[in-house]
């Protein structure tokens, strides 16, 4: 057994001990109340699920393992030579809840390289579509083609036991996260680059090999950049669509490659994943109709009323749980300030974010005017000729991957059931509050 499994049985049988001692004492503790507009709201902040891998705060952003973004930049393990933590090492920490040492994530690196081969059916599955078709769809159909290989699947049809279903999964998840930078490097290039394919440089790290794919930038800026971006997208609690979609299709023991499709397919929403793309499309669209790269602050805000007055929303702004700026969002910026503060359209990046959110706070409407991840993250890629914004959610897919994959280990190894939550109509809903204004009368 690898060492960063066996790590993780260990900790794992620990947290189901106690899991199951805490829930035979005080399995009928109330923890919340739902009320009729969170049943009609989509659940928002109804607490009915259980993710181990990081936790959202409305006010300090997101927490891995209970470390902030900037706690992370100090604490995991960099590049030789290099600033930005290298997700390898996030990936360790959201597993196992420890800071990985510097063998720790060498490791994991190896051990990504040797399993990252992609079966050449999957490239064949890839190049029976259209060369236009967008990109998630690609993502999609290329992750459930892997699926072939499932380790899950082939066990489970073996009639392995409830005990095994972690290790499956783990054996699934490893191999997923090795193979998605190859395959999204696959899409870009036959999407974007008429299928001038690069091959991997297997002595890279997992960030900066899938840097190397992209070919659009060779230097060690933009490796640096990818390191940064596939660390702070790689999760946001267990709540978001893409997380819970996995979970959910994960709680029915579809194995990884369904339950991480499910995921990706919510991520490629406009109100999820696809946003990155919106914010800069609204950008440029911006610049377009003004006529210049370099917009006036007062220009910015005209047309940020425009956009409101014609019943749309300022892309990028606003978060169903922060109330405070995202810190991905900082950063972001953190890294654009060091790297490229003279870039014109980082300079309206920075913009817009001194106009809209005082514009927002006028409404009285939104509860959180501050910009957040998907706010920044576009103009970077940019920066270093990532220009296909239809590509940019399968970059973020590849590194939530990372989050969502973790926390299906931990789900199998604690032994969650079939997530099944109970739905009621409208006409129940009607029954129910006039039977409340009977007994109060």
């Amino acid at each position: 057994m690898d060492p960063l499994k066996a790590k993780f049985q260990e900790k794992a049988l620990a947290a189901f001990t106690e899991m199951r001692a805490m829930l035979k004492e005080k399995g009928d503790t109330v923890v919340g109340d739902v009320n009729l507009k969170q049943v009609f709201g989509g659940m928002r902040g109804v607490k009915s699920m259980v993710w181990e891998t990081s936790q959202l705060d409305p006010i300090d952003g997101i927490r891995f393992r209970g470390y902030s973004i900037p706690e992370l930049k100090e604490l995991l393990p960099k590049a030789p030579g290099g600033k930005e933590p290298l997700p390898e090492g996030l990936f360790h920490l959201m597993l196992l809840g420890e800071v990985p040492t510097e063998e720790d994530v060498k490791w994991i690196s190896k051990e990504w390289q040797r399993r990252s081969a992609v079966p050449p059916h999957v490239f064949k599955v890839l190049d029976s579509f259209p060369q236009d078709a967008h990109p998630m769809t690609q993502l999609s159909a290329a992750i459930v083609a892997m699926g072939t290989e499932s380790v899950f699947s082939r066990r489970y049809a073996e009639g392995m036991s409830k005990t095994e279903y972690w290790d499956a999964t783990y054996e699934d998840a490893m191999n997923l996260i090795a193979r998605l930078p190859r395959v999204a490097a696959y899409i870009y290039r036959r999407t974007f680059h008429d299928g001038d394919h690069i091959q991997p440089d297997v002595s890279l790290d997992w960030a900066a090999n899938f840097a190397h794919m992209l070919g659009i930038n060779d230097s060690a800026d933009f490796k640096s950049l990818m390191r940064l971006y596939l660390t702070i997208h790689a999760d946001h609690e267990g709540g978001n669509a893409s997380a819970h979609a996995t979970h959910l299709s994960g709680s029915t023991l579809s194995n990884a490659y369904y339950a991480l499709a499910s995921g990706m397919n919510a991520l490629a929403g406009p109100l999820h994943g696809l946003a990155n793309q919106e914010v800069i499309k609204w950008v440029f669209s911006m610049l377009e109709v003004l006529g210049t790269d370099t917009p006036t602050k007062k220009q910015i805000e005209d047309y940020v009323h425009n956009t409101l007055n014609a019943g749309k929303v300022i892309p990028g702004y606003g978060h169903a749980v922060l109330r405070q700026p995202d810190p991905r969002f900082v950063a972001q910026r953190t890294f654009a300030e060091e790297y490229m503060k003279d870039d014109p359209l980082i300079k309206v990046v920075w913009d817009i974010f001194d106009v809209v959110p005082p514009i927002l706070q006028s409404l009285g409407k939104v509860k959180n005017p501050w910009p957040n991840v998907d706010a920044h993250s576009g103009a970077l890629l940019v920066h270093y000729g990532l220009k296909e914004y239809s590509f940019y959610t399968v970059v973020f897919g590849v590194s939530r991957a990372m989050g969502v994959l973790a926390a299906l280990v931990w789900s199998r190894a604690l032994g969650f059931p079939l997530e099944r939550p109970k739905s009621v109509t409208i006409k129940w809903v009607k029954e129910y509050l006039a039977k409340q204004e009977e007994s109060v009368a």
